[in-house]
């Protein structure tokens, strides 16, 4: 990472003032004064700012029990952003890996690294996102074949990605899915004539939901589960 990132995330000063202190002479890496905002710290590299020690902070990774009501925004519009459920510093770094609708329920990512948010989101990776759903109407059991062979949403020029469905009951289903389309469980069911009334998002990848997690709660991630997600 950047020195002048690094700096930013790790103290109060915005990216334009840790760019200026760089430029000043007034930090220091391994005890030398470093002046390029591109240098790129070693991982366990003590760096100084005025003489004093900064306490290096790495990416943050976060796992949230979404409730209703909240929005996967950084702020609050009609509804609250469910940033102010979260208790950290510099919140306006963080965003949402795989966003959901403010309907819906469950397991939201949360980091400040890119690359590895890209991980989750980018349809290339094909990451795997688990959702149980409550339904309005009874599903058929043709449905099955039918989400594997790919459903066809209106107005998308192909067909989703073979998805796994799983019924639980007449109602109730899980739902595996490897894309991310815009409200695309939803209109998925729409599709096969049916209408999602519930809404859970249960795991993405490898990450599987806290069931200690309260609605409304989170946590940061262990590092078995940040490095699940490849």
């Amino acid at each position: 990472m950047r020195l002048d990132k690094t700096i930013c995330e790790s103290t109060t000063l915005t990216r334009s003032q840790a760019k200026k202190v760089i430029s000043q002479g007034r930090i220091t890496c391994d005890d030398k004064i470093i002046r390029s905002c591109a240098y790129k710290p070693k991982k366990n590299a003590q760096i100084f700012f005025d003489g004093k020690a900064i306490s290096i902070r790495g990416p943050r990774y976060i796992m949230l029990n979404k409730p209703e009501h909240y929005i996967c925004s950084n702020v609050d519009e009609q509804l609250p952003s469910l940033f102010n459920l979260i208790e950290a510093d510099k919140k306006e770094q963080l965003f949402i890996a795989g966003r959901l609708d403010e309907d819906t329920t469950g397991l939201t990512l949360i980091t400040d690294d890119g690359k590895w948010s890209h991980k989750i989101t980018s349809p290339r990776n094909k990451c795997i996102k688990r959702y149980r759903v409550g339904l309005d109407a009874p599903i058929s059991e043709d449905a099955i074949a039918l989400f594997k062979t790919g459903v066809q949403l209106k107005s998308e020029p192909l067909p989703c990605l073979p998805a796994e469905l799983e019924i639980l009951s007449s109602t109730e289903v899980i739902l595996s899915i490897a894309e991310g389309k815009y409200h695309q469980v939803k209109r998925m069911f729409a599709a096969v004539g049916n209408l999602v009334i519930e809404l859970h998002r249960e795991k993405i990848g490898d990450i599987e939901l806290d069931s200690k997690l309260a609605l409304g709660e989170w946590r940061y991630l262990t590092e078995k589960e940040i490095s699940s997600i490849k």
